[in-house]
C-alpha cells in the first residue's frame, strides 16, 4: 500500500517532512495545526510507510466516537479502500479492524486497555494523540500509561500529540519534545457580539440569532448549544417558524443515521441548521457551514468527593473553545460568528477549559492504576495531576465494592476492569452473574449508561424503564430513544453469551442489583416520611410525596443529584431489607453530637449510616472519646470552646512577635492551626469531658500558655507582656493587634503624668499606640510619640478637658505633678 499525500490538497501536507524527520530523530512529536490543515488524516496515512515505524501499527485516539469513525472512513476513502482494511476502528462495543489493519482509531478506554492487555504495546510502533487539546480524561490517563511504557520497556515507541490549541511551551517541557506548526489555510472569521444571554433561555435567544443570521448571511450554519434538551427546544421553535431550511440535532446519543445527515450536505441542495453540542468543535468537518452561533456554554460534569456524586454544570467556555469554535465558519471560504454575549464577557472568558481529570470521578482510573500495579497515581508523569481528594474518593469506593484490598487489585477487582463499563456498573454484572440475574442486570446496566427514556413525569422507578426496554423488545413498541438502550444491552448480551429476556420482573431483584452498585445508596424513609429517605452515606434524598415510590420503606438508589441538605431522586427501586442481610454490620460508634449533648457511645447495627438497632456502649475506649472530642473541634470551630479576648490577646502576641522577627520560631496559632492540631494541646484536659457545658470549662488560657514550653513562656512575658505598668502604678492591659501592628495602650491621660517616653515592647523596639483617655474613659489624643504630645498638643486637649471636666486637676506642666490613679479633684485655693 502507498499513498502519495502531496496529491491531496490540504495545508498540512506542507509540514509533513519536518513531522517525519522529528519523528525519526526522537521518540515525542508535537504538531499544532489549525481546524481543517487536515491532520487527523493526511499525517497518519503520510507516516504509514516510514522506516522507523518497521511495519509495526499506528493506534490513534479520538476524544469521540463519531469523529473516530468520521475520521477512520475518511482515510479508507483517501486510501480507496474499505473501512476495516488499511484502516480500521475500535470503540466501545464496536470495531472494523482486520488482520491488514496498520492504522486504527481509537477512543473512550480502548488504548488504556489494549495497554493493560500489553504493557509494552508490542507490534505499535506510533501512538498519535489527537485533538489532545480536549483533555479527556482517558487520554491523559492514556498518555501517562503510553510515557511510562516508553521510559520503561519501548524506548523506540513513538508518541505523536497533535492539537489545534494548546499552551505548547508547557506541554513540550513536559514531553521534552519538539513543536511542528502548520499554519492552516484558515479564511477569515468575522466575529460579532450580540449581547449577554440568560443561560435559561437560551433555546429561545439561540433560534432568534438563527433566524437574523439566515437573513444576513449565506450557507449553512452550526449552533453550539450545552445539551441535548436546549438542542431540542430550540429545534421545536424552529420547526415552527422556519419552512425550506432543514434542522439537524448533533449530540453523542443519536443513532448514527442522524449524526451523518448532520454532517453531510443535503442532497436536496436545502440550507441546513446544525445544533450541536461541542461535540462538532474539533476533528469532524460538516461541510457548507459558513455561519457559527456560540452560545458561549458547554455542560460538565463536575465529581463533588464530598458526596461522591458528579453532577451536570452549565458553564462559560473558555477563550481558546470559543476560538475552536469561531473556526468552524472559516474552514471552507470567509465566514461569520455571531457571539451570543459582549466583549467585556469574552475578555474575562478563562484562556483554557479545565482539563476533565480536575474534576472527574476517578473511579475507573484508579482501577486503571492498580491493574497497572500502581497504587499512587502521583507516581506517573501528567500534565494535570488528578485531585488527590478525587483518587481517595475513588479508593474509598473501589475498596468497598472489593476490587482493592490495601490499596492493591484483588482478583474480584481484575473481573471488574476486564468489563468495558464504569467499576460500579462492573460490579453489579459480576455480581448477577454470579447469582443467575445477568440478563436483567444487563437491561439495568443499558438504561444507567444512557439517557432516562421516559419522561419526567414518569416517576422515578427504574422498572417501569426495564418494563418499557422488553417490551420495545418483544412488541416493538416504544420509541426510538429505546433503540439505543437495547443496542447496549444486546452487547452487554454478547459479552456474556446470554439470551434476552422479556418476562416479568421482580422489583426486588432490581433493587438488590442497584445496591451491588451503589452500594452507599441504599436509602430507608425517614420517620414521617413524606418521600423523604436517608442513605447509607448518611445524606437525605426525596422523592416528592406524589411519587409511586415514596412510600416505600426502603429503596436502591441509582441516580440522585449533588444537591445540599435534601437531594433530589431521579431513579431508584424498591428493595427487600431481608435482601440486604450481608451488608449489615456491628459497629461501635463513638461520636461527638453537641445538638444531642456531646459524647455518644454505642453498638450498632447499621448499613453505612443507617441505623437499624443501636445500645450504649458499656465501657468505651477513651482513648476514642477523646478523638470524637478532638474531631469535633476540629469541625465546628472553636464555638465548642471558651474562645474569650484573653485567648485572642494571647495568639496576637505570639503573632506579633514572629512578625516583628522572623529569626525567631514562634509556633503557628492561628485558629486554623490551633484547631487542627487541638488534639495536641488540649488531649490531655479531655479525659473528663462528656458535654458540651464541661468544653466551656476548660480554662483555655492557662491550657495554650503551658502548650509553650517553659522558655518560650518566659520570652513571649518579656518581650510582649499583657500589661504595663503606667507612673500612677496602675497595670494597664496592652491590646495586640492581629496584624502585628503596634499594641494599642488604652490608659487615661491623669495616669500617665511625669511619664516622658512612649512604653515599648518587643526588647524596645516597637513602640506601643497610646490612646490617651479623658476622665470618662473617651480617647482625647492617639500618639506613639509621648514626649512630643507634652510639648504641643496637650495644650490643646487640656483646654477641651479643663471645659467638660471642671472638678478635675489639669496642670500646665504634667511632667512635674504625681500621675493620678483615682480621681483627684481640682484644688480651687
Amino acid at each position: 500500500m502507498s499513498f502519495d499525500y502531496q496529491s491531496i490538497d490540504l495545508p498540512v501536507k506542507e509540514v509533513i517532512p519536518n513531522i517525519q524527520k522529528g519523528l525519526a530523530n526522537s521518540s515525542t512529536l508535537i504538531v499544532k495545526a489549525p481546524p481543517g490543515a487536515g491532520k487527523s488524516t493526511l499525517v497518519p496515512l503520510a507516516l504509514l510507510n516510514d522506516t522507523w515505524l518497521k511495519g509495526q501499527k499506528i493506534i490513534m485516539l479520538e476524544p469521540r466516537r463519531l469523529a473516530a469513525k468520521t475520521i477512520a472512513n475518511r482515510m479508507a476513502d483517501l486510501l480507496g479502500e474499505n473501512v476495516g482494511e488499511t484502516v480500521g476502528y475500535r470503540i466501545r462495543f464496536e470495531n472494523r479492524i482486520s488482520d491488514k489493519t496498520k492504522l486504527e482509531v481509537v477512543t473512550e478506554g480502548i488504548l488504556t486497555r489494549m495497554i493493560h492487555q500489553d504493557n509494552g504495546l508490542e507490534g505499535v510502533g506510533l501512538v498519535v494523540f489527537d485533538e489532545f487539546h480536549e483533555r479527556s480524561i482517558h487520554a491523559d490517563v492514556a498518555m501517562a500509561l503510553c510515557r511510562e511504557a516508553q521510559e520503561v520497556l519501548r524506548p523506540d515507541l513513538r508518541i505523536l500529540v497533535m492539537s489545534a490549541t494548546l499552551d505548547m511551551p508547557e506541554l513540550a517541557k513536559m514531553l521534552t519534545a519538539e513543536v511542528v506548526e502548520s499554519k492552516g489555510r484558515q479564511y477569515p472569521v468575522e466575529i460579532k457580539y450580540t449581547g449577554d444571554s440568560d443561560s435559561f433561555l437560551l433555546p429561545e435567544l439561540a433560534a432568534r440569532a438563527i433566524k437574523n443570521a439566515l437573513t444576513e448571511q449565506k450557507g449553512d450554519v452550526l449552533v453550539f448549544l450545552p445539551g441535548q434538551g436546549e438542542i431540542k427546544k430550540c429545534e421545536q421553535i424552529l420547526k415552527q417558524s422556519l419552512s425550506g431550511v432543514m434542522i439537524h440535532p448533533l449530540y453523542g446519543q443519536l443513532p448514527p443515521y442522524q449524526q451523518m445527515a448532520a454532517i453531510m450536505p443535503n442532497k436536496e441542495g436545502k440550507r441546513k441548521v446544525v445544533l450541536a453540542t461541542n461535540i462538532a468543535e474539533t476533528s469532524l468537518t460538516i461541510e457548507g457551514i459558513k455561519i457559527v452561533i456560540d452560545s458561549g456554554f458547554e455542560r460538565v460534569a463536575k465529581f463533588n468527593p464530598n458526596s461522591g456524586l458528579s453532577r451536570l454544570e452549565t458553564v462559560q467556555i473558555s477563550k481558546d473553545s470559543a476560538d475552536q469554535r469561531a473556526g468552524r465558519a472559516g474552514r471552507l471560504s470567509e465566514g461569520t460568528c455571531y457571539r451570543m454575549w459582549t466583549t467585556a464577557t469574552q475578555s474575562r472568558l478563562d484562556e483554557h477549559g479545565i482539563p476533565e481529570i480536575e474534576q472527574a470521578d476517578l473511579s475507573s482510573l484508579v482501577l486503571d492504576m492498580a491493574q497497572w500495579g500502581i497504587s499512587d497515581p502521583q507516581q506517573l508523569t501528567w500534565l494535570s495531576p488528578p485531585p488527590k481528594g478525587h483518587v481517595a474518593k475513588a479508593s474509598d469506593l473501589l475498596h468497598e465494592l472489593e476490587a482493592l484490598e490495601e490499596g492493591r487489585i484483588t482478583q474480584h477487582g481484575k473481573q471488574l476492569h476486564n468489563l468495558p463499563t464504569h467499576p460500579r456498573i462492573a460490579q453489579m454484572l459480576v455480581k448477577a452473574q454470579e447469582n443467575n440475574q445477568l440478563a436483567l442486570a444487563t437491561d439495568i446496566a443499558a438504561i444507567l449508561e444512557e439517557r432516562d427514556p421516559l419522561p419526567k413525569e414518569s416517576g422515578i422507578d427504574i422498572n417501569l424503564r426495564i418494563e418499557a426496554l422488553r417490551r420495545f423488545r418483544r412488541d416493538k413498541i416504544g420509541g426510538k430513544q429505546f433503540s439505543r438502550i437495547e443496542k447496549i444491552a444486546n452487547q452487554y448480551r454478547q459479552l456474556f453469551k446470554i439470551e434476552a429476556n422479556n418476562n416479568s420482573i421482580d422489583d426486588f431483584e432490581t433493587g438488590l442489583l442497584l445496591a451491588y452498585a451503589y452500594p452507599e445508596r441504599i436509602a430507608c424513609a425517614r420517620p414521617g416520611n413524606n418521600g423523604q429517605f436517608q442513605m447509607a452515606n448518611g445524606r437525605l434524598a426525596s422523592a416528592g410525596h406524589k411519587d409511586d415510590l415514596a412510600h416505600e420503606p426502603w429503596l436502591a438508589i441509582a441516580n440522585v443529584n449533588d444537591k445540599s441538605g435534601m437531594g433530589k431522586i431521579f431513579m431508584a427501586s424498591p428493595i427487600d431489607p431481608k435482601d440486604l442481610v450481608s451488608l449489615v454490620k456491628t459497629k461501635e460508634v463513638i461520636t461527638w453530637d453537641t445538638r444531642l449533648g456531646g459524647l455518644i457511645a454505642s453498638k450498632d447495627l447499621r448499613i453505612g449510616s443507617i441505623i437499624l438497632k443501636s445500645t450504649p456502649l458499656a465501657a468505651p475506649d477513651e482513648s476514642q472519646l477523646i478523638k470524637a472530642i478532638t474531631e469535633a473541634i476540629k469541625k465546628e470551630g472553636k464555638t465548642l470552646l471558651n474562645w474569650d479576648e484573653d485567648i485572642e490577646q494571647w495568639q496576637n502576641r505570639i503573632l506579633s512577635l514572629s512578625q516583628w522577627d522572623k529569626s525567631e520560631q514562634w509556633p503557628d496559632v492561628s485558629v486554623e492551626k490551633l484547631l487542627e492540631n487541638n488534639e495536641v494541646w488540649l488531649s490531655p484536659y479531655l479525659n473528663k469531658v462528656k458535654k458540651p457545658e464541661d468544653l466551656k470549662k476548660i480554662n483555655l488560657k492557662e491550657v495554650l500558655q503551658y502548650s509553650l514550653d517553659q522558655k518560650l513562656q518566659e520570652k513571649l512575658n518579656l518581650l510582649a507582656p499583657s500589661k504595663v505598668e503606667v507612673p500612677s502604678g496602675s497595670m494597664i492591659k496592652l491590646n495586640y493587634q492581629a496584624n502585628a501592628s503596634a499594641p494599642v495602650l488604652a490608659v487615661r491621660l491623669q495616669e500617665c503624668f511625669g511619664l516622658t517616653e512612649t512604653p515599648t515592647v518587643n526588647n524596645g523596639k516597637t513602640s506601643v499606640l497610646m490612646h490617651l483617655l479623658s476622665p470618662g474613659f473617651k480617647i482625647v489624643q492617639i500618639t506613639s510619640d509621648l514626649k512630643s504630645f507634652w510639648k504641643t498638643g496637650y495644650f490643646d486637649v487640656r483646654k477641651d478637658l479643663r471645659m467638660k471636666y471642671k472638678r478635675h486637676y489639669w496642670p500646665e506642666n504634667p511632667l512635674e505633678v504625681e500621675a493620678i490613679k483615682g480621681s483627684r479633684k481640682r484644688n480651687n485655693n
